[in-house]
């Protein structure tokens, strides 16, 4: 358990490197839990939809569980029909990992490491993960990945949190609103697999670039949000002008007054708003039904090992995976 003295705490597992709990304070002081969860750690092992956890080795989507790598085709075993998705049936949601705790000056940290062996769900190459948690005086829950390996493989890490403002709890995210300062969108066919496109977001439901509200593309016809039953699509940010995390989204619950700004250092940020249906018994007698959630997962774009007009996302020796996702909470008046 992480605690910052300002009201926030994250509670993470070795397992998966799961958070288990995120409570932040909204406009009147009064911590909250923000993050959707189980109280117990069968309920993770037997049905999670990857609630909070760490996905890897490649988080997203990989066509048919089969991409090109150095004249060799690599194939991976499939979990999402036809496809591969998160890392396959046993991905890094589902490795025990090493734990240590330490301080630091801006906050507690919980340091994670995993060793993936060659081979390990089809990857190749022995890959070695780090994952460091902070939770910062100023409310913030920053996530450092590192990786490195000993052949050349693919490797796109990110967080898997569900998150509601207005409590993990509550029924509907359809009234907090969504800004994601991106001009394009990557296209999917019907099966959510990208062609290799790029489509501008001007004048449709996909442009976010101002604040609008969930419920709004929740319910329009738009032929992109209708194949994906809502939002479930990768927005592709403009180059950065420097390595430091930038804004790749923010999230807003006029209710309580709490905000969630998204900071990273990756090039794309999955906005994914799950439904589930009549509902799924949570934490603490909580019971998440509809729309009761937001993933927002900074990473690379699905599929880009099969696609070569998106950037690489190949690793080689000699080199490290580095990149960090800040998950920034306050609240506005």
């Amino acid at each position: 358990t992480l605690r910052n003295g300002r009201g926030m705490e994250a509670r993470i597992l070795d397992y998966g490197g799961i958070v288990q709990s995120l409570r932040t304070p909204d406009r009147e002081g009064r911590a909250g839990e923000v993050a959707l969860g189980f109280d117990t750690l069968d309920a993770y092992v037997q049905r999670s939809p990857y609630f909070g956890a760490i996905v890897g080795r490649y988080a997203g989507r990989i066509a048919f569980g089969r991409f090109p790598l150095d004249g060799t085709v690599v194939r991976l075993p499939v979990n999402f029909g036809r496809h591969h998705l998160h890392g396959g049936p046993v991905g890094f949601d589902r490795a025990l990992w090493s734990a240590e705790t330490r301080s630091a000056a801006d906050g507690p940290q919980l340091v994670l490491r995993h060793v993936s062996p060659a081979g390990d769900q089809g990857y190749p190459g022995q890959l070695t993960a780090e994952c460091e948690y902070t939770v910062t005086t100023q409310n913030v829950l920053r996530i450092r990945f590192a990786a490195t390996t000993d052949q050349p493989t693919v490797v796109n890490l990110t967080h898997h949190g569900y998150f509601n403002l207005a409590g993990a709890g509550a029924t509907n995210v359809a009234s907090q609103t969504i800004a994601i300062p991106a001009g394009r969108v990557v296209e999917t066919d019907t099966e959510l697999i990208p062609t290799g496109h790029l489509l501008a977001v001007e004048r449709t439901p996909l442009d976010l670039r101002s604040a609008r509200p969930i419920g709004e593309g929740l319910a329009s016809t738009n032929l992109a949000l209708v194949v994906a039953h809502g939002y479930d699509h990768t927005w592709v940010l403009p180059e950065p002008a420097d390595p430091l995390p930038r804004c790749m989204a923010t999230l807003r619950d006029p209710a309580s007054g709490r905000r969630l700004d998204v900071f990273s250092t990756q090039p794309a940020v999955t906005l994914y708003v799950p439904d589930f249906g009549e509902g799924m018994d949570g934490r603490a007698g909580e019971r998440y039904t509809g729309r009761a959630a937001v993933c927002l997962e900074p990473q690379r774009a699905p599929d880009s090992p099969n696609r070569p007009e998106f950037p690489s996302t190949v690793l080689r020796p000699g080199e490290t995976y580095a990149e960090t996702i800040e998950y920034r909470f306050s609240v506005d008046p």
